[in-house]
């Protein structure tokens, strides 16, 4: 008689943990990147008022007589699954699409969580809403003068000051991506010069000096023999000033005197050679990347230099070709910019953090980093939506989104909570009724016993 009254107390004890564990998934259907948890139940210790037997010449087997001893919680699991995004709009909120978490970082303690509400404080500190400081790694400027971005190395915090300076840079490279037509006739010497206009075509491009001044480089194309081509350069600065002593190399070669280039083109419309104009000794450039030095004299009596890439010979893409269509000569790129300061940010869905400057400029900042575990149900909550390692949860694997099972980033939304109103309604109502049974047991375990004691009566 008292065992059931036992039982009736463990089945009242955990299905009320069941229902703490369902209020609180309840209590949390708006919190930012919450997991839900659910219950598992198990039986405990059964006693045996007789064994098994086994089957003889005589009788069959007979199974044991066990009575149950109650009920116990098997488990208390953290479910991972995803829940849904809500779009905010705010370019520090991020979340997670997939598995893995955030790292932040408070003192010497490291958290992992789901919520990306992320904020920058006074410093320019990427932050999450309880001041810890968001991981990743920070863009360092490499001997190729780029800002590169390291992510095998050790992740610290991550700073983006709005309105930091960026230095001006002078062009080192000018790249054409052009077409010349191919149909356009060789012009005797007697031309006119609206003859030689419509027969010509130019581009033109700003590079810039150290000081990041712009000049202005323009580059004429004229047909003057079958499958040759004169490009003819010129310099001015921003009032229009030609810049003086403008010379032409290729190949490494001695400095030209002259701005001219001749271009030879295969029969198929690819690049054959590059060589220098009337003023060179034939220097020839005919193999690989064809490159050009242009020099010039800045006002300021200083020389500069840049190269200037005019395509691989026998390709066609990023190359300067000569097909029969419409010209599309064009200098797409150059590498120097101004001085200017950062007016905003954005961040992508591998958590690349990218710097938009005023004078055009675009320059990494830094990279979000982000964690996975073998056993992601294995860690620990902590409070504030903040996960630590367990024994059970496996160390923590950080490296950026996309690798080793962790998943993309969502940029300008949250992760909801992935609790379930319906499913947890249901589950309490299921609840409820076990802890109402498990309590008619003990009522009427209790009645028995009363009946028992009227007995001697």
């Amino acid at each position: 008689m008292l065992r059931s009254l036992y039982s009736g107390v463990s089945g009242l004890q955990n299905h009320q943990t069941r229902m703490d564990v369902i209020g609180n998934n309840i209590s949390n259907v708006n919190t930012t990147g919450f997991k839900k948890s659910r219950v598992t139940f198990q039986d405990i210790l059964s006693q045996t008022t007789s064994g098994a037997a086994k089957p003889s010449d005589t009788r069959g087997g007979v199974n044991a007589k066990q009575v149950g001893l109650g009920m116990s919680v098997a488990s208390i699991e953290t479910l991972m699954t995803q829940g849904s995004m809500q779009t905010t709009g705010k370019n520090t909120d991020v979340a997670i699409t997939g598995e893995g978490f955030f790292v932040v970082q408070e003192g010497d303690q490291t958290f992992h969580t789901r919520n990306g509400n992320f904020m920058l404080d006074r410093d320019g500190t990427l932050v999450n809403s309880n001041g810890m400081k968001v991981q990743g790694w920070t863009s360092e400027l490499f001997p190729t003068g780029e800002y590169l971005i390291d992510t095998a190395a050790p992740v610290g915090d991550l700073r983006i000051e709005p309105g930091q300076k960026i230095e001006a840079k002078e062009t080192a490279s000018v790249k054409f991506r052009s077409n010349l037509d191919a149909n356009v006739i060789v012009l005797p010497e007697t031309a006119s010069a609206a003859e030689r206009m419509l027969a010509t075509h130019g581009t033109s491009i700003d590079v810039f000096d150290p000081y990041g001044n712009n000049m202005r480089m323009s580059s004429t194309f004229e047909k003057t023999d079958l499958n040759t081509w004169q490009m003819s350069l010129a310099m001015t600065n921003e009032d229009g000033t030609a810049l003086e002593n403008l010379q032409v190399s290729v190949n490494g070669a001695k400095l030209d005197t002259d701005n001219t280039l001749d271009l030879l083109f295969n029969t198929n419309g690819t690049l054959a050679a590059a060589t220098e104009g009337a003023g060179a000794a034939g220097d020839t450039a005919a193999e690989g990347q064809l490159v050009a030095t242009i020099t010039y004299d800045h006002p300021d009596g200083t020389q500069q230099t840049f190269n200037m890439e005019l395509g691989e010979v026998g390709s066609v893409k990023n190359s300067i070709t000569q097909f029969a269509s419409r010209f599309t000569t064009e200098a797409y790129f150059q590498d120097g910019n101004s001085m200017g300061y950062m007016e905003s940010f954005n961040i992508d869905d591998i958590g690349v953090i990218t710097g938009v400057m005023d004078n055009g400029v675009r320059r990494p900042l830094g990279q979000i980093a982000m964690s996975s575990f073998a056993n992601a149900a294995g860690l620990e909550k902590v409070g504030n939506s903040l996960y630590v390692t367990s024994n059970n949860s496996g160390d923590a694997m950080i490296g950026e989104s996309g690798m080793m099972g962790r998943g993309s980033i969502f940029v300008g939304a949250l992760e909801m909570s992935n609790v379930d109103l319906a499913e947890s309604f249901t589950d309490m109502i299921v609840t409820e009724r076990g802890f109402q049974s498990n309590s008619r047991v003990i009522t009427t375990s209790d009645n028995m016993l009363q009946e028992i004691l009227t007995l001697k009566r």
